[in-house]
């Protein structure tokens, strides 16, 4: 850490959690972001701006004029370009100094697994129950801690998988995949904030975890409603029979 970064990053330094040995934790990881949606949109500037060495995103979809209601990195002017490259700009002109990799693709199991080998977190920030099966699926496989973040209407939900831990539970535990659906926000809408609600506290939570502060909060599943402005926590164990980490 040069003259630069002790001045950047003072604020945290600053304070006593964190400080220079876990601004260098910061510094030092990589964490890969699965979408770069409306929640990604939200937490890649703070991942970005609070000096997570490398950032790995993915998105294979392009913006268009439905996203802009709500995925606030992106402009009118961007309509028709790449999400991926497109917030990869966004976050070099937030922080020069972070290495940042964008993936134009959507990312098969096997892709997943072999980023996460690389990665010290991952963030779910993306929008289909396949998707996140699979990246749940990889998380197991490879220990990767995983915060996982949803919104649809005016409700979100967040939970933290930490299968680094022993016997924390997995994000299959949660949702079996013969039963959850798909609450698309192309379906039934999404209230603008929400998103914005959900992907900052999924940074902040990734970020409490890669320098090694706060409170664990694997095996709760944080739901949010914005009409009401109330969280709720509902806590769930690791399930013995469940298909992935059983």
């Amino acid at each position: 850490m040069d003259d630069r970064d002790l001045l950047r990053y003072s604020r945290h330094i600053l304070l006593d959690d964190i400080g220079i040995e876990g601004q260098q934790k910061l510094l030092d990881a990589t964490v890969l972001v699965v979408g770069c949606g409306g929640l990604g949109a939200a937490a890649l500037p703070y991942l970005a701006a609070a000096g997570v060495g490398s950032l790995v995103i993915a998105d294979d979809d392009t913006i268009d004029d439905t996203n802009l209601q709500r995925q606030i990195t992106f402009t009118e002017a961007d309509v028709g370009r790449s999400k991926a490259e497109t917030m990869a700009g966004r976050l070099k002109g937030i922080n020069s100094r972070v290495d940042i990799t964008a993936l134009n693709e959507r990312l098969t199991e096997q892709r997943l697994t072999e980023l996460m080998q690389q990665c010290d977190i991952v963030l779910d920030c993306c929008d289909n129950f396949a998707t996140r099966q699979a990246i749940n699926r990889a998380a197991v496989i490879t220990r990767t801690p995983l915060v996982s973040g949803a919104a649809v209407r005016f409700e979100g939900q967040l939970a933290i998988y930490r299968s680094d831990l022993p016997d924390s539970p997995c994000y299959a535990c949660l949702f079996d995949g013969d039963h959850a659906e798909d609450g698309a926000c192309a379906v039934f809408g999404v209230f603008a904030p929400l998103v914005g609600i959900i992907g900052t506290t999924q940074a902040s939570e990734a970020l409490k975890i890669l320098a090694g502060i706060g409170q664990s909060n694997h095996g709760v599943l944080s739901t949010y409603n914005a009409l009401t402005n109330e969280w709720n926590r509902f806590i769930f164990e690791r399930d013995p029979n469940c298909r992935v980490c059983g």
